[in-house]
C-alpha cells in the first residue's frame, strides 16, 4: 500500500486479517473478518461516494464464502466503472494454490472479469457526421492493430471505403500505422484516448505567387513525401527543394490602416483540388504527356517529355485554372503590398525561418491541424536541371519567391539593382497578360520525334562538354593592373594601382609588372571567401569586395577595376576561387557571360521611346519597387527609370525574362542565405548564423557584418548533443564550432545542414531516383 502511495496512487485498503505477526508463528494474536463482516466496510467506502475504482487488487482470502463476497462487491463496482481492472495476487495459506483457481474460474467465468480483455473507447471522427462518436470495444493485449480497426468497421455497420482510415493516440501524438502490432507491443491500455481518423486531410497551401491551393494532403506521412505527392499534384518537378514553412501568428495579419477608407491589400483566391487527392506513390509527374496521350521520355531525366501546352492534360490542374500556376498574376496595388508582412531586421527573418517543419516527422504528429494554412516554398537554394520544357509551373513559382523576396525587402539589393528588377517584373507583366501567350490552343504541335533525337545527340555527344584533358594542365591565369583598398579605422578611402596575378584559387599582386617575378607584395588565398559586387554601372563604378577568413574574424578587401570586361573575368574567378573552383572549371566562361549579361541590363541609355512610353505606361509603377524605394521618387520619375532600363530586356522571351530575373536574384550577395539566432560556445552574446547552399557564416546580430565563414567543403563532421540541443561541426585544420538555436529548434538547423549535403549529391543520372534514406539519415533526429 505504501510503494502504491509513493507512486502517486490513491489507494483505499480492506483487511481481511489484522495479525500481530504471520500465522507461521506461534503464539499469534489479532482478528480474522467472516464474510458476513466484510459488506460493512463496503457500505462505508459507499456513503463516502468512492465507489469508482480504476483497479481492484486481492490478495489472501480466508475461505470460499468470503471470495463469493468479494466477486458480488466487483460486479457492483464494475456497473459503476466498465474499464474496471482486477488482478488477483496469489498468496500461500488461506484457501491454497489448488482450490483457489477453481474458485475464480467458477465465480468470474463471465467475460466482463476475464483478467486478459478490457474495454478501449475509440472516437471515430467520421466526416459525414457532425459530431464525432465514441465506439466501446472489448480487446485483449494480444489483439493487433488491424484487429481493433476491423472490430471497429463491424461496430460502426456503415457500408463504405474504410481504407484511408487509421487509429491516432492522442496522448502520444503518433499514429498506429504498424497494424500487425499487438496493443501490447504498442504500449495501448484502458486508458488510451484513440481516434479513428482519414490519414488524408484538406490543407490549405499558400504558394509562392501568394495563391492559395486547398487540396487532400496526407496527415500521417513524413513531411518529406507529402510534400512530393504535393509538388506532384502541382506539376513541379524536384520536389525535394521545397518544404512547408509554418509562419507566426503575425504573418497573415494585416497592418493597422489609418485611412479607414483603404482598400483590402489581398483578396485570398483560392484553388480548390478538394477531388484530386495526393496519393503516396511512385515519384512520377502525372499530367506531362503529349496531346496523343503517347507518352515521351527525356533521356537524360527520365521525366515524361511533352509541350507546355500539355502540362495539365492529365493532371489534378486540368479542370481548374491551370495557368495560374504557370503564369505570373498581375501586381498587387502598392497598398496591398505596403500591408503585407515585411521582415525588417534579421532577427525578424531568423524568427521567420523558425516555422519549417520536420520534414522526418507527420503534419498530425507536428500539431498541423485540418485545413490549416501552411507556405509551400522553396527551402533550399540549389535549383537543379530547371528546364523549360518541363518546368513551366517551376520557373513562374520560383520567379514569384525572387520577386516577393526582393518587393519585401527580404534580401537586400541596391537601387540600381531594384529598378533592374523592375523593369523585369513590367515585361514579364505585360507578356503575361498578353491573350497570345496564354491561348494553349494556338501553341503548334511539338515534334515529339524530333525532340527525342535531339535529345539522344545531346546525350551521345556529352553535351559538347570542354576539354577535360586542357582543363587538367593549362591552368589559366589572369594579370593586369587593379587597384586596392583595405579599409582602415581614421583613414580615408584611397586605392592604390598593383599589378595583380590570378592563378588557381589566389591573388597575388606587385608593386609594378616588372617584378612578377620575384615576391609579391602579398598573396591572398580566396578559398572560403565572400566575394560581394561592388558596382554601379552609371557611375562607371566596377568594384570587388572580398571578405577572406582569418584566425580571428575576416580580412576586408576592395578591388576596382578599370571597365565591364576585367571586371567580368575578374568577378567570375573571384566565385570560382570562393568554391575551391579555378579558371579551368567548366563554369568560367558561363560565369563571365552572365556577368557581362547583367551589366548590360544596368546600362540605363535614354532613348526616345521613354517618352512615349510613359504615356502608354498602364500600370502603376509603385507595385514593382519595395514600398521603400517607392517613397524615394515621385510616381513619373519612378516610371521613367524603369522604362529605361526595360529597353534593356524588352525582346526577351517570356520564359527567358523569368530566368534572367532568377539570375540576377542568384547574384545578389546575400541570395540563399537562410538566418537563425544562436549563442556559439564560449560567447557571452548571441549571433547570427547564415546557412547557405556551400557555407555556413557567422553574423554580429547588431551590425550585420559577416565575421566568419566556413565552407561546406571543409566540412569533416556535424553532429548534435540532443540532450543539451547543441550543433557541433568539425572542419579542416583542427576547426571546431559548437552553438545553441534560440529561435528554433537544433533539428531545423541540424536538417538544413544535412539536406543542403544531400542536394550537392544529386546527377542527371536517369536511371537515379531520390533516395528518401539518405535524404532522412542526413536530416533526421537520433532522440
Amino acid at each position: 500500500m505504501f510503494l502504491l502511495q509513493v507512486l502517486g496512487f490513491e489507494v483505499d485498503t480492506v483487511n481481511f486479517v489484522q495479525f500481530s505477526n504471520h500465522t507461521g508463528h506461534s503464539p499469534w494474536k489479532g482478528q480474522v473478518l467472516n464474510s458476513d463482516e466484510l459488506p460493512k466496510l463496503s457500505d462505508g467506502l459507499k456513503l463516502n461516494d468512492m465507489k469508482k475504482y480504476d483497479n481492484v487488487l486481492t490478495g489472501y482470502m480466508r475461505d470460499k464464502s468470503f471470495l463469493a463476497m468479494v466477486v458480488d462487491i466487483l460486479w457492483e463496482l464494475e456497473q459503476q466503472n466498465s474499464w474496471l481492472i482486477e488482478s488477483d495476487r496469489k498468496v500461500s495459506g488461506g484457501l491454497g494454490g489448488e482450490s483457489e483457481t477453481p474458485v475464480f474460474a467458477t465465480m468470474l467465468s463471465s467475460s466482463d472479469f476475464a483478467s486478459a480483455s478490457w474495454e478501449l473507447v475509440v472516437r471515430v471522427d467520421h466526416p459525414n457526421e457532425e459530431e464525432q462518436k465514441d465506439i466501446t470495444l472489448r480487446v485483449s493485449g494480444d489483439l493487433h492493430i488491424g484487429g481493433v480497426m476491423l472490430k471497429l468497421v463491424e461496430q460502426i455497420n456503415i457500408a463504405q471505403d474504410w481504407s484511408d482510415f487509421a487509429l491516432w493516440w492522442e496522448q502520444k501524438h503518433c499514429w498506429l500505422l504498424k497494424t500487425h502490432w499487438t496493443l501490447d507491443k504498442c504500449g495501448v491500455q484502458a486508458d488510451a484516448k484513440l481516434v479513428f481518423t482519414p490519414q488524408h486531410k484538406m490543407l490549405r497551401l499558400r504558394l509562392p505567387n501568394m495563391k492559395t491551393v486547398r487540396l487532400r494532403v496526407s496527415f500521417s506521412t513524413v513531411v518529406f513525401r507529402a510534400v512530393s505527392d504535393i509538388c506532384r499534384a502541382l506539376n513541379i518537378r524536384r520536389a525535394e527543394e521545397l518544404s512547408l514553412l509554418k509562419p507566426s501568428g503575425e504573418y497573415f495579419k494585416k497592418k493597422k490602416k489609418k485611412d479607414k477608407n483603404n482598400k483590402e491589400p489581398i483578396i485570398e483566391d483560392i484553388l480548390n483540388l478538394e477531388g484530386s487527392p495526393t496519393i503516396s506513390g511512385p515519384s512520377v509527374s502525372p499530367g506531362l504527356y503529349s496531346k496523343t496521350m503517347t507518352p515521351t521520355y527525356d533521356p537524360i531525366n527520365g521525366t515524361p517529355a511533352s509541350s507546355t501546352m500539355t502540362w495539365f492534360s492529365d493532371s489534378p490542374l486540368a479542370e481548374q485554372n491551370c495557368s495560374i500556376l504557370a503564369f505570373s498574376q498581375p501586381p498587387q496595388s502598392p497598398e496591398a503590398l505596403a500591408d503585407m508582412y515585411q521582415s525588417r531586421s534579421l532577427a525578424d527573418k531568423a524568427k521567420l525561418n523558425s516555422g519549417w517543419l520536420d520534414s522526418s516527422r507527420s503534419l498530425m504528429e507536428q500539431g498541423i491541424q485540418e485545413d490549416e494554412q501552411l507556405l509551400l516554398r522553396f527551402k533550399y537554394y540549389t535549383f537543379f536541371d530547371l528546364n523549360p520544357k518541363y518546368d513551366a509551373v517551376r520557373i513562374n513559382q520560383l520567379y514569384e519567391q525572387a520577386r516577393w523576396a526582393i518587393l519585401l525587402e527580404e534580401i537586400d539589393c541596391t537601387e540600381e539593382e531594384m529598378l533592374i528588377f523592375a523593369a523585369l517584373q513590367y515585361h514579364i507583366s505585360k507578356l503575361s497578360l498578353s491573350t497570345e501567350i496564354q491561348d494553349f490552343t494556338n501553341e503548334s504541335e511539338v515534334d515529339e520525334v524530333e525532340a527525342a533525337l535531339s535529345n539522344l545527340e545531346v546525350t551521345l555527344e556529352g553535351g559538347k562538354a570542354d576539354n577535360t584533358l586542357e582543363d587538367i594542365t593549362d591552368i589559366p591565369k589572369l594579370a593586369d593592373n587593379l587597384r586596392l583598398f583595405r579599409p582602415k579605422k581614421l583613414i580615408l578611402k584611397a586605392f592604390k594601382q598593383y599589378w595583380f596575378v590570378f592563378k588557381d584559387t589566389s591573388i597575388a599582386y606587385f608593386k609594378n609588372k616588372e617584378l612578377e617575378q620575384g615576391e609579391p607584395v602579398e598573396k591572398l588565398n580566396l578559398r572560403g571567401c565572400e566575394v560581394v559586387p561592388d558596382v554601379n554601372v552609371a557611375g562607371r563604378k566596377f568594384g570587388i569586395k572580398l571578405l577572406i577568413p582569418v584566425a580571428d574574424g575576416m580580412n576586408e578587401v576592395y578591388l576596382r577595376c578599370d571597365h565591364e570586361s576585367q571586371y567580368a573575368q575578374w568577378m567570375a574567378a573571384c566565385i570560382l576561387a570562393s568554391k575551391g573552383k579555378t579558371m579551368a572549371d567548366s563554369s568560367y566562361q558561363p560565369e563571365v557571360l552572365n556577368i557581362l549579361s547583367f551589366l548590360k541590363m544596368k546600362n540605363r541609355n535614354s532613348a526616345p521611346q521613354v517618352a512615349s512610353g510613359l504615356e502608354n505606361m498602364d500600370m502603376n509603377p509603385e507595385c514593382f519597387v519595395s514600398p521603400r524605394c517607392a517613397k524615394k521618387h515621385k510616381s513619373k520619375q519612378l516610371a521613367a527609370c524603369i522604362l529605361e532600363a526595360h529597353q534593356n530586356v524588352a525582346q526577351m522571351p517570356l520564359v527567358e525574362a523569368k530566368l534572367r530575373f532568377i539570375q540576377a536574384w542568384q547574384s545578389l550577395p546575400e541570395f540563399g542565405l537562410t538566418y537563425y539566432l544562436v549563442r556559439f560556445k564560449g560567447s557571452k552574446k548571441d549571433d547570427i548564423l547564415g546557412i547557405s547552399y556551400n557555407r555556413l557564416i557567422r553574423i554580429d546580430a547588431a551590425t550585420g557584418i559577416p565575421i566568419t565563414t566556413w565552407r561546406f567543403t571543409n566540412m569533416k563532421q556535424w553532429n548534435v548533443n540532443w540532450e543539451i540541443r547543441q550543433v557541433a561541426i568539425e572542419f579542416d585544420q583542427n576547426v571546431s564550432i559548437a552553438f545553441t538555436c534560440l529561435s528554433a529548434d537544433c533539428k531545423v538547423v541540424h536538417e538544413y545542414i544535412g539536406g543542403y549535403i544531400f542536394l550537392s549529391t544529386r546527377s542527371k543520372d536517369q536511371n537515379e531516383t531520390l533516395d528518401e534514406d539518405l535524404f532522412h539519415k542526413l536530416t533526421g533526429g537520433q532522440e
